[in-house]
């Protein structure tokens, strides 16, 4: 099917603005010409704008023949009850309402001249003070130098005097040695009582706390008699302490012993051979623990 036979099935009215304008200019030429429809509202607010223009023009002109005095002698205002009526047409109140519209101005351009002459005295007395206090504050300087401090008084006599007896008690030719031999004895003297002090007090003695592992021969060793021989062991120095029984393995036991020693007095290699000498009961001896106190 072509293009055109589609088109020929539809039902589009493809002539209908031509119509509608036949059908206009045939109204047209029945009634006249139709006359475009005038807005309303924008009537109304052209009539509102007139009148307002011509009410302004009437005030200005009422105002032109109050303010402006008529040909020849001008009215004189003798008395605030007797006064002339405005001439052009222009009403009593507003004549009234005028005048007491100047009244106030005249009022307040009053009170502001007076605030103003207020102000203007209140910053003169400020810069009165102002050019006092930079007076006060700076200096007078003469040829551009500042003025200088007031000298001090000279000393009193006295004080002069006494200051020449103390130079001349100072020796300035006196011999150094007895200044010497002073500072030798001073020194001999304070190293002896720093001596005196230091033997007074008591020496620190340097101690250690040893635990010795002591094991028999076998588990038919007595340990009461081998513990006996290891405290036999008496030197100056030496302080034995708690002892106790290990078990080692299979029986056997081994002495586990304290004792607290002097350094400069005990070692262990000392009672290692102390204890060795009791071949019977001890086999070896082992450090099992050293301690400085």
């Amino acid at each position: 099917m072509t293009a055109a036979e589609c088109l020929a099935q539809e039902r589009i009215w493809f002539d209908k603005p031509r119509y509608d304008e036949a059908e206009r200019q045939f109204y047209e030429r029945m009634n006249g010409p139709t006359q475009p429809k005038q807005d309303t509202g924008a009537n109304s607010i052209l009539q509102d704008i007139a009148r307002a223009r011509e009410n302004i023009q009437k005030s200005l002109a009422g105002l032109k023949t109050t303010l402006q005095p008529s040909r020849g002698s001008a009215p004189k205002i003798s008395n605030s009850s007797h006064r002339s009526s405005p001439s052009g047409g222009g009403s009593a109140a507003d004549y009234g309402e005028l005048t007491d519209r100047m009244k106030n101005l005249e009022l307040e351009n009053q009170s502001l001249h007076k605030v103003v002459e207020e102000l203007r005295s209140a910053l003169s007395k400020v810069e009165s003070r102002v050019s006092a206090l930079e007076k006060r504050t700076t200096a007078p300087t003469v040829n551009g130098t500042a003025p200088t401090a007031p000298q001090k008084a000279p000393p009193a006599p006295a004080k002069q005097e006494e200051e020449d007896e103390d130079e001349d008690d100072i020796d300035l030719f006196g011999s150094d040695e007895e200044v010497d031999e002073e500072a030798e004895r001073l020194k001999e003297q304070r190293l002896q009582e720093y001596a005196a002090k230091k033997a007074k007090k008591p020496a620190l003695i340097a101690k250690s706390s040893i635990l010795l592992d002591v094991k028999p021969w076998d588990d038919e060793t007595d340990m009461a008699k081998l513990e006996e021989c290891v405290r036999s062991v008496q030197v100056d120095g030496l302080l034995w302490g708690a002892s106790k029984l290990v078990p080692v393995g299979y029986g056997i036991k081994k002495l586990q012993i304290n004792c607290v020693v002097e350094d400069d007095k005990v070692g262990t290699d000392f009672l290692e051979e102390e204890i060795t000498k009791f071949e019977d009961y001890v086999q070896s001896v082992d450090v099992a623990a050293f301690n400085k106190i």
